[in-house]
């Protein structure tokens, strides 16, 4: 599979790495956005600063000409928390778009948008504060409406950003347990891909 997968408000740094390395194992094309020009931040408080800074118009501006390149060949959009947030803008007005895989977070859906039939998996923290029980609730009708077909895991006890190895929120076995699922689903896809 092409993937796409964008950072979270801590920037490209070593988890974003590691994570695209592994799908590259596992045999996909990955692409690394670095939305913030090689800025990285230690806490979430520095980085929502710069992320505002930046604005979001002109993050969803840069996210946009870092995928236009690959999105003919048909891309799965993947993020982390505000990279999940950004994937998912990105997956549902592409309609080439083959999947969409969120880790840790999740954003508005537009009333208009349209999915029809994209397969999309979240992966997020049970309780997590950035992604609370009534949001995502609202969410899944949101998305139902646009015709996704949506897979929703919850990792109970986990942080936030519990597949960051550098962080407090990691928990290794919720993060093992998320890569081998997310795997999984992008091994389906690429099956699906090939035998179309």
């Amino acid at each position: 599979m092409n993937i796409v997968l964008f950072h979270s408000t801590y920037g490209l740094g070593p988890a974003v790495r590691r994570a695209a390395d592994r799908l590259r194992s596992a045999g996909h094309q990955v692409w690394t956005p670095d939305l913030f020009e090689g800025r990285t931040f230690e806490t979430v408080e520095e980085g929502t600063a710069g992320k505002e800074a930046i604005g979001k118009d002109e993050l969803l501006k840069l996210a946009v000409l870092a995928a236009a390149p690959y999105s003919e060949r048909g891309l799965v959009y993947a993020g982390f928390s505000f990279g999940a947030a950004i994937a998912q803008t990105l997956a549902l007005g592409d309609e080439k778009a083959r999947g969409l895989l969120l880790l840790h977070g999740t954003s508005d859906v537009a009333p208009n948008a349209s999915a029809d039939g994209l397969p999309v998996q979240l992966h997020v923290a049970e309780p997590d504060p950035f992604e609370p029980d009534d949001w995502l609730s609202a969410w899944y009708l949101q998305m139902g409406r646009t015709g996704a077909d949506v897979e929703v895991y919850r990792y109970a006890g986990a942080g936030h950003l519990y597949t960051d190895p550098g962080l407090p929120d990691y928990d290794e076995e919720a993060a093992e347990a998320t890569w081998r699922v997310a795997l999984g689903f992008l091994a389906e896809l690429d099956g699906n891909d090939r035998g179309a």
